[in-house]
């Protein structure tokens, strides 16, 4: 796979429309050429203490983040009719999704990719597990700041180059 944006959310509370930040990575003819992070102000807007023990991300840090819409209006324009790929696709797709239905916005179809099962197939039992750090490693990749949206999708999109 030559030509994909590498997508991250973290959520806020156990809702997947609760995203809080997002972070992504284009990847042009098999060469990073654009990444953005960005901090979301959650709906509903209040955070679980297991969502901060996993990202750290609070309240105060989303306080005077923009929502969704307006987020996602520049990452749209990133994405530009690539296909997306994620490491556990089933969970930022759900969250995409469920932020398109909250904002009434329309979703329009992206293609989602899974370095996850793309992983499985792969290494199959050769690793321990099939975490993002875990198969970060077995591409050559060292992930720093695990649950950082940016960190996770820079460590997605060198899995992807991989073995996508």
């Amino acid at each position: 796979m030559r030509d994909f944006v590498a997508i991250d959310f973290e959520t806020a509370n156990a809702q997947p429309c609760s995203i809080c930040a997002v972070g992504v990575v284009v990847v042009r003819n098999h060469i990073i050429t654009n990444s953005a992070y960005q901090l979301i102000r959650p709906v509903p807007n209040y955070y679980h203490y297991i969502n901060i023990g996993v990202h750290g991300i609070t309240a105060a840090d989303t306080a005077d983040a923009p929502q969704f819409p307006e987020v996602w209006e520049q990452i749209d324009l990133l994405i530009d009719g690539l296909p997306l790929v994620a490491h556990n696709k089933r969970f930022d797709e759900r969250c995409l999704k469920a932020a398109f239905r909250y904002f009434e916005l329309t979703y329009p179809d992206y293609e989602f990719l899974c370095t996850l099962v793309a992983s499985r197939r792969v290494f199959g039992k050769s690793l321990p597990n099939h975490r993002l750090p875990t198969v970060a490693a077995a591409c050559g990749y060292s992930l720093n700041h695990h649950h950082n949206a940016l960190a996770d999708a820079q460590a997605c999109a060198a899995i992807a180059m991989t073995i996508l």
